[in-house]
């Protein structure tokens, strides 16, 4: 079975044995690839020291019949993130993209436009000031790749126009999207504005804006309490879908309970 070559964002690391690893590799061409890299912690081995987390390189591997994990057999470092390992913020909110990554797409699933998102929203952490929106913008992403576009344009369970004259309208985890508020008990209420830049980062996706710097810069761009309800909004989502809780979510997003209005 031929080798394959793909290039890698390392989003999971363990030790396997005192020199070698096991790792989780999200892939521009194959998806996420689980694979154990033997000698990879060896200083002078391919590896030069081992994979490290966070860290886009060049990756050869083999894909073994019957086996859980490819062989990994050659790690070439292209690019690290530095800005990572200088601010907490920068690297929790890199951990919250590994972890949508690992829980969001299935092994052997490409999805290279999300592989894209993520090695640029990793860039774009350098900039403190766009990290809320260069957050809304990989959920928003990492939602839309793994199947689960939100739906913002009309009610979700009945098809019709949504009333939000009253300054809001409710969104249903069950349902897949908003819902009139009137008929809603069960779903949660969201301020107007919330939903009107959720509707901005929709159409700025569908032209195919870039996810970080180009639309997260500018087509969604708005106040620190509207994006930081935005980005709960698409959390509590997120957590309704994999049924559990992501310890970097909180850590970057806070408390994402559902309250009255979001």
């Amino acid at each position: 079975m031929p080798k394959e070559r793909d290039e890698a964002v390392c989003i999971r690391r363990w030790d396997f044995s005192e020199t070698s690893q096991t790792v989780a590799l999200f892939t521009r061409r194959h998806g996420l690839v689980r694979g154990l890299a033997k000698g990879a912690k060896r200083e002078r081995g391919q590896f030069g020291g081992g994979i490290e987390l966070l860290t886009r390189g060049e990756v050869l591997f083999l894909v073994r019949k019957g086996r859980d994990l490819a062989a990994i057999t050659d790690w070439s470092l292209l690019e690290i993130f530095p800005h990572l390992s200088r601010s907490l913020a920068a690297h929790r909110a890199g951990l919250y993209f590994a972890d949508l990554v690992a829980h969001l797409v299935h092994e052997e699933d490409p999805h290279e436009r999300l592989y894209e998102v993520l090695v640029e929203s990793l860039r774009a952490l350098s900039d403190e000031g766009e990290a809320a929106r260069t957050v809304l913008a990989f959920q928003w992403m990492a939602l839309v790749e793994a199947g689960y576009r939100p739906i913002l344009d009309r009610d979700a369970r009945t098809g019709e126009a949504l009333d939000l004259s009253d300054g809001a309208a409710a969104f249903s985890a069950a349902e897949g999207g908003t819902v009139n508020a009137a008929r809603a008990a069960e779903a949660w209420r969201v301020r107007s504005e919330t939903i009107a830049l959720l509707r901005r980062l929709d159409r700025a996706d569908a032209e195919g804006a870039p996810a970080a710097g180009g639309f997260a810069a500018k087509a969604i761009a708005a106040g620190d309490d509207v994006l930081g309800r935005a980005n709960r909004l698409l959390g509590a989502y997120i957590r309704h879908i994999l049924d559990r809780d992501l310890p970097t979510m909180r850590q970057v997003l806070g408390e994402v309970a559902p309250a009255r209005k979001r």
